[in-house]
């Protein structure tokens, strides 16, 4: 089995491969996407504080509105906060082993924010494309829960506020992960050949047992996504 690594100096192929886009994100559609519900909480949501998570999904489009992901202080302690999934939508959407995702965000700057790009089916196959805490500035967490590897990768680049070119390959051997075209890491064990997944794009937010909660004061957060594409190798047909 090969080891992970991290490499700063390589930059991802020009021809990325001869792929071609699968998937375009509209964060305003209702076919691609289901708003407020995920399966990864438990019974579907709106609550997960067994994750640590102050979140109360909701369906509200605004929360979401044009890759805007949002998170509002509630009077209960809790936050309303925004979160779309392919999971159960029309067009049902899976990302597979082989794709190669692309996304444009900007970084929330308050304490307590924790957003985050990643995958999920049937109780598993999460892969964190991102997930990202204001309490460590410079440092994005990149997981492989499939096959239980991850790294911490810090960078100059990465700051509150900060806009960042994420991509990562889904291996079938190797998840690799590229942030501003610098290969991040990778973990040299990848998802398997029939490894497919749902989307989920959120906002969550700090409940204090392993990041600090928001601070007194701060009434909203955002987390922005200007863009999010799939691209598959020529060939590849959708299983």
């Amino acid at each position: 089995m090969r080891e992970p690594s991290q490499d700063n100096t390589s930059r991802p192929p020009d021809n990325l491969y001869r792929t071609d886009v699968v998937f375009t994100a509209d964060f305003a559609s209702t076919r691609q996407w289901v708003a407020g519900r995920s399966w990864a909480y438990p019974g579907g949501g709106p609550i997960n504080p067994a994750d640590d998570k102050l979140d109360y999904l909701v369906p509200d489009p605004s929360y979401c509105r044009q890759g805007r992901f949002l998170a509002t202080r509630r009077s209960d302690g809790r936050w309303n906060t925004g979160l779309l999934t392919t999971e159960g939508s029309q067009e049902g959407f899976l990302v597979q082993a082989g794709d190669v995702l692309e996304a444009r965000v900007r970084l929330p700057r308050e304490i307590g924010a924790w957003p985050a790009i990643w995958t999920w089916r049937d109780g598993d196959q999460e892969i964190d494309i991102c997930e990202y805490h204001p309490d460590n500035p410079d440092l994005l967490e990149l997981s492989n829960h499939v096959r239980d590897t991850g790294h911490s990768y810090r960078s100059e680049a990465i700051s509150p506020g900060a806009w960042l070119d994420l991509r990562v390959d889904f291996g079938a051997r190797s998840v690799v992960w590229w942030v501003d075209g610098t290969r991040a890491f990778a973990d040299g064990r990848g998802v398997g050949s029939q490894w497919r997944a749902c989307l989920i794009v959120n906002l969550s937010v700090c409940a204090g047992r392993y990041h600090p909660p928001p601070q007194d004061g701060i009434e909203e957060m955002a987390f922005e996504v200007a863009s999010l594409v799939v691209r598959r190798p020529r060939g590849h047909a959708e299983r």
